[in-house]
Parts: structure tokens; C-alpha cells; sequence
């Protein structure tokens, strides 16, 4: 690997298996800093699993996990890493704790479980609320908000500890329709206004074209990687030949 050029993630033949059944075949692809990567695939396609990989959360039978140039292995800096994960299916509502307290304990990796935050930390947690669009949430309970809603409050508490990449699994689980563009237009600003690095694991093809920069398919080998433009090229037979079956693409209107 280069010495100039460090990746935000580069994965290189990368293989997992479940006793007898292979979930991921020899993976090898690579999300540049500053870029915007979509991760598409049908369900049970191992995303997910390829994500618990990149985390450490997994360790594949082969294959190597590179973060910003650190083999995973040697990789320290997770404030560095930020990762929102499917939370519709099990997040608490009746959860008792406002916006702010919620995006707060993003710091409690920094500062400690049980100190106090002091004035810097007070107006870092209210940029990370403010830049989601849920300044006027605030003090509200978190149980009282939309799935949509909830989704930008787990986000600004991911954000309040500056990463340097996101990492996103299917985030718009159980977010209503009509809040899933502006969420996705919230994404894109975060990466062309902050610069910040994402990787939004999602079975949307349709979401593509319009957000991110650069995509990668996955049915558990990688069928595709490259820039938006190259993957907007893809036929419906070369999208349902990565599948494994027939793919109706859906464009999202705004």
C-alpha cells in the first residue's frame, strides 16, 4: 500500500464462513477518504457481516482490514470510527433520557462514564444536535420522536466524538417513507460540507445515483466497485445477474 495514499478502509481478500456456509468469498475493495460509499445487496448477502469485520466485532478465516493505513489489528483510535446500526427493531422508547442526553453519552468514550462535561463538551454535543436538524428537540424525550427523528439523534451522537468515517447499517429500518430523502440529503451534506467519510450499508439501489459517490455490491463476492457514474451504467440484467434474481430499481423523487 502506498505511503501517500492511505484509505479511510481498505479490505483485501477478505473470506468468513459459519461452519459449512460461506458468507463472504474473497473480498478486495477500498472506500478512499472524503468519499461518500454506498453497500448494496439482497438480503443475507453479507453486508452486515462484512461490517462486524471492519469493526473487529469479526474475524474472517482470511483476508486483512485496513483503517486509515493501520492493519485492524494495530488500529486504536476508534473515536476516529463512528457506526449507527439497525436501531428500529430494538431501541427502547420508553427510554427515559432527552436528545441531549442521549447525543451526550457519544463523549463518555472521551471523557469518562461519570465526570462532569465541561463547556467545550456542552457545545460540541449542541453542533452535533444542531448539524442533524433537531436543535428544536433538544430537551425533548427521545421516546416522543419519529423513527426518522431518532435515526438523526443516533447520528449526532455518533458525530459528537469527530470521526473520521460513519459507518451506517440500513439506517432507514422502520423510518417512514417521507423522511427517508431529507435523511438521505442530511447524509450527503455531512459528506460534502464536513468532508466526512460514510459508508451506508442499505439493500436501496435506488438511493444511489442521487447520494453517494461511489458504490460496491456485495452478494458474498464483490460484484461491483467503482464511482457512481460506473454504477449508473449498469444494466437491470447486470443488476439482476449481482442479485441472483430479478431487480426492479426504484428512483427516489424529491
Amino acid at each position: 500500500m502506498s505511503k501517500q495514499y492511505k484509505p479511510a478502509v481498505r479490505i483485501e481478500d477478505l473470506s468468513f464462513h459459519y461452519q459449512d456456509r460461506n458468507v463472504l468469498e474473497h473480498i478486495t475493495f477500498e472506500i478512499p477518504v472524503g468519499s461518500f460509499m454506498g453497500l448494496v445487496g439482497p438480503n443475507g448477502s453479507g453486508k452486515s457481516t462484512l461490517i462486524r469485520c471492519l469493526l473487529g466485532l469479526l474475524k474472517p478465516q482470511s483476508g486483512n482490514v485496513y483503517l486509515f493505513g493501520q492493519p485492524l489489528s494495530l488500529f486504536k483510535n476508534w473515536d476516529e470510527i463512528g457506526y449507527v446500526s439497525q436501531k428500529a427493531n430494538s431501541f427502547n422508547t420508553a427510554f427515559p433520557a432527552t436528545v441531549y442526553e442521549v447525543v451526550s453519552m457519544g463523549l463518555f468514550g472521551k471523557v469518562g462514564l461519570f465526570r462532569f462535561l465541561n463547556k467545550v463538551h456542552k457545545r460540541k454535543i449542541e453542533q452535533a444536535i444542531e448539524t442533524v436538524g433537531m436543535a428544536d428537540y433538544m430537551n425533548r424525550n427521545i421516546g416522543e420522536l419519529s423513527g426518522g427523528q431518532q435515526q438523526r439523534v443516533f447520528i449526532a451522537r455518533a458525530l459528537v466524538s469527530d470521526p473520521k468515517l460513519l459507518i451506517l447499517d440500513e439506517p432507514t429500518v422502520g423510518v417512514d417513507a417521507a423522511s427517508v430523502a431529507g435523511f438521505y440529503q442530511m447524509l450527503k451534506n455531512l459528506n460534502r460540507e464536513k468532508g466526512l467519510t460514510l459508508l451506508l450499508v442499505t439493500h436501496d439501489i435506488g438511493v444511489m445515483s442521487d447520494f453517494v459517490t461511489h458504490v460496491a455490491c456485495l452478494n458474498k463476492q464483490l460484484h461491483f466497485h467503482g464511482n457512481t457514474a460506473e454504477f449508473e451504467k449498469v444494466s437491470k440484467e447486470g443488476f439482476s445477474q449481482m442479485y441472483g434474481h430479478h431487480v426492479h430499481v426504484l428512483e427516489h423523487q424529491h
